[in-house]
């Protein structure tokens, strides 16, 4: 079933294996089809993601929601290439890149870049943000003329200056500043799309917003296509387009992200959403 996300939602489908789907997005730039990650244990083996199938439209902001456990950060760090897939194909610009290698597997980390959950451990303690930066201008390619004008550009797409970051240790920022330095550290490499996994889960709720308002704006002035992985199913309807819902490694509903808040199929759906009460009351109050 192929349709265009501004056309008329399409009736929900009980896919095959038991995945809910409504409406479809338009062209994909970033793809992955029966996507199976397969961990061995003692005895025997362990699913984490059982044949996900999802698209990611350019321009697009696609959340995938669930509990911990869900899967949701093996898929994002298969997508990542960080981790080897077990059976399934990622497609990148009509490209089949799930087992490319060496400078093609460079190029595509400079188009596919990650903002990870706890800001803090992605720091170098002993170096200010300014040298974190500046080291990052190699993998960027950048002449260290052109250096420090990018640096100032994506400091500032993330609401800070060089003025106020660059001279600091990550112990000397908040959580919320932390995370907005590896947002503009991802930006330094020009990616067309950023994935970001938990980014806001340690952050207290104020800076969550900052977090969150800050990845809604790079969309619009980018065309950043995102994948925003969470556990809040409200972050995820204040952020997304689209949303696909993982329960124990399998994709269970997806559709736009007023078809998943507002006329849930799936009763693992209806549960998250059961912990959130006053969600689609605020929503069509402020429709």
């Amino acid at each position: 079933m192929t349709e265009s996300a501004t056309g008329p939602a399409a009736a929900p489908v009980d896919d095959a294996g038991g995945m809910i789907t409504r409406s479809e997005a338009g062209t994909p730039l970033l793809s992955c089809r029966d996507l199976t990650k397969t961990f061995s244990v003692a005895g025997g083996s362990i699913t984490a993601v059982d044949s996900v199938s999802l698209d990611f439209p350019a321009s697009s902001v696609l959340a995938v929601v669930g509990e911990s456990g869900s899967g949701k950060s093996t898929l994002a760090r298969m997508l990542l290439r960080l981790m080897p897939a077990t059976s399934g194909t990622i497609t990148f610009r009509d490209q089949d890149v799930t087992k490319i290698k060496g400078q093609e597997l460079r190029s595509y980390w400079s188009e596919v870049q990650a903002v990870f959950q706890d800001p803090f451990a992605s720091f170098n303690q002993f170096f200010t943000v300014g040298s974190l930066l500046r080291r990052s201008l190699k993998l960027a390619g950048v002449e260290k003329e052109e250096g420090d004008h990018l640096i100032e550009e994506c400091l500032g797409y993330v609401g800070l200056t060089p003025k106020e970051a660059l001279h600091k240790f990550p112990h000397q920022m908040s959580g919320g500043q932390r995370q907005r330095v590896m947002v503009a550290r991802a930006l330094m490499m020009r990616p067309t799309v950023l994935l970001a996994d938990e980014a806001t889960s340690m952050l207290d709720a104020s800076l969550r917003v900052n977090v969150l308002n800050v990845l809604h704006d790079l969309r619009h002035e980018l065309g950043l296509t995102v994948l925003f992985i969470t556990h809040d199913i409200g972050q995820a309807c204040y952020l997304a387009d689209r949303v696909a819902v993982m329960e124990h490694g399998v994709v269970v509903e997806r559709g736009s992200t007023e078809e998943v808040i507002f006329a849930p199929q799936a009763e693992y759906t209806k549960r998250l959403l059961a912990d959130v009460p006053d969600l689609r009351g605020s929503l069509k109050h402020h429709a």
